[in-house]
């Protein structure tokens, strides 16, 4: 039999791929069994943890890849229905690799696989991934070349919903918040589980002062309202007329495995994810100050197209800003390397050391909700402290020759005296003065696609337009 490819599918950080066309119960199985050889049995893990989202492939693609981790002697923790950082939970709670079937913000007919370490570290290419797809191609390619185990693991059913609630209302205390009406669109994912029980009474943990507008709660992985990927503005456009309709305090959107969220202020405008990582940022310092840490040992980690905000908050608290490549991998890495209390990127992935360096957004929207509460003004009023510059959002361009563009722009950036860096990409930066506003730029090219990818940020509306112009002209060349 030849060995299949599984290229396709398995991802730098995940995999991900259309049901059942590239990904099947068989293909589950086999990376059950490669996963439990490559990551739990090195790890001397005696189970795996595993959960999965709403969607119709996924209870059956889950059971499988349990099956394929018990033939290896592994034992697996079934917690059924859960949003991506509940299985984050769980594998961290439990000291458990763990592995989460969802295909995200992707639509129905695709599903996946998160997978993780003990204690909630992730497995990308770079820590086992690529293993565990040469493992499983090897298995389907050859079922004979598995080894016996001693005896087969065993399976157990375990309901963490309550526990996972619990947590994270001991890391964010909302009782004292004055009364908030926030609307969250579920986007008919795990969000319309999680959000109930862990700002509502569902798990019966005592009331909290919101009163609760729910959109689209109903668990359905067809996702009939709109796609489940808040990133994209159509796809707040609900949530933005229902905040204004209900006369919401704010609005929060989940994407369909709830590990990412999204926040419209009272009046239906989008908040930028660089204002709530430069919010979560100052409240995560002031509670280390308060237990005795000095601010200058607090590390917060942001990615290169973050707001130049973000550094300027981080450091106006004393504290040290970390800045890395975009990618949960490389944030989840920086602060494990560092240490850092918090670290927050432009697709709105929000990651908590106390939450085992891992990202929720659940806990990100608590901290909104009472950042919110403690004071007496609107949600815009507080956000536009965060956001004091204006950003042109991300721009692609496609183009055949990504790197010899990237080399032009460098070349004319130097040429002009521009600060310039290649950590990720090219970013090019100009401090600025009382005549002469602020600005930078990032130029990256897709892991994936012939684009390129331009974000600017500037002091005014007008030099963001015009170092915009000028990078696009020399773009299409």
């Amino acid at each position: 039999m030849p060995v299949p490819d599984l290229t396709t599918i398995v991802k730098a950080y995940d995999v991900r791929g259309l049901v059942p066309q590239q990904l099947d119960a068989t293909i589950a199985r086999a990376l059950g069994a490669a996963f439990a050889e490559v990551v739990a049995v090195v790890q001397e893990a005696p189970a795996v943890v595993i959960g999965h989202d709403m969607r119709e492939s996924s209870p059956p693609l889950s059971a499988a890849f349990a099956e394929g981790v018990r033939s290896r002697g592994i034992d697996t923790i079934e917690i059924g229905l859960a949003s991506t950082d509940a299985l984050y939970f769980a594998s961290g709670a439990l000291d458990l690799p763990g592995a989460m079937f969802t295909a995200s913000h992707n639509p129905a007919a695709y599903n996946g696989i998160k997978l993780t370490r003990r204690g909630a570290r992730p497995v990308g290419a770079e820590t086992g991934l690529t293993q565990i797809r040469e493992r499983a191609e090897e298995l389907l390619g050859n079922p004979q070349s598995a080894p016996a185990p001693p005896e087969q693991g065993s399976a157990q059913a375990k309901d963490l919903l309550t526990a996972y609630g619990q947590f994270l209302r001991g890391l964010v205390d909302l009782r004292a918040s004055r009364p908030l009406k926030v609307v969250i669109d579920a986007a008919n994912g795990m969000a319309g589980l999680t959000a109930p029980a862990v700002l509502g009474t569902a798990a019966g943990l005592g009331a909290l002062p919101l009163e609760i507008v729910p959109l689209y709660f109903e668990l359905d992985g067809s996702f009939p309202n709109h796609e489940a990927n808040p990133l994209d503005p159509k796809n707040l456009i609900d949530l933005q007329r229902a905040v204004v309709a209900h006369g919401a305090d704010l609005g929060l959107a989940f994407d369909g495995d709830a590990d990412r969220c999204f926040v419209v202020d009272e009046r239906g405008a989008a908040v930028s994810a660089s204002a709530i990582t430069a919010l979560v940022a100052v409240r995560e310092i002031a509670k280390e100050v308060a237990a005795g840490v000095p601010a200058d040992q607090v590390r917060i980690v942001h990615n290169v197209i973050s707001s130049r905000a973000v550094t300027e908050f981080i450091t106006r608290a004393g504290a040290a800003p970390v800045r890395t490549r975009v990618g949960h991998s490389f944030i989840k890495a920086e602060m494990a390397a560092h240490g850092a209390v918090f670290g927050g990127e432009h697709s709105a992935h929000y990651y908590f050391r106390d939450f085992w360096f891992a990202d929720t957004g659940m806990l990100a929207a608590m901290h909104v909700l009472a950042a919110l509460g403690e004071q007496s003004g609107p949600l815009s009023d507080l956000v536009a402290e965060y956001s004091p510059y204006v950003s042109s959002g991300e721009l692609n361009s496609t183009v055949t020759d990504a790197a010899g563009i990237t080399e032009r722009v460098a070349q004319w950036a130097g040429a002009q005296g521009f600060g310039r860096d290649t950590l990720d990409g090219l970013t090019v930066w100009h401090r600025g003065g009382e005549s002469d506003p602020m600005w930078w730029f990032n130029l990256r090219s897709s892991n994936t696609e012939p684009l390129l990818r331009l974000n600017v940020e500037a002091a005014d509306a007008a030099t963001m337009e015009r170092v915009r112009d000028t990078v696009l002209s020399m773009i299409s060349a």
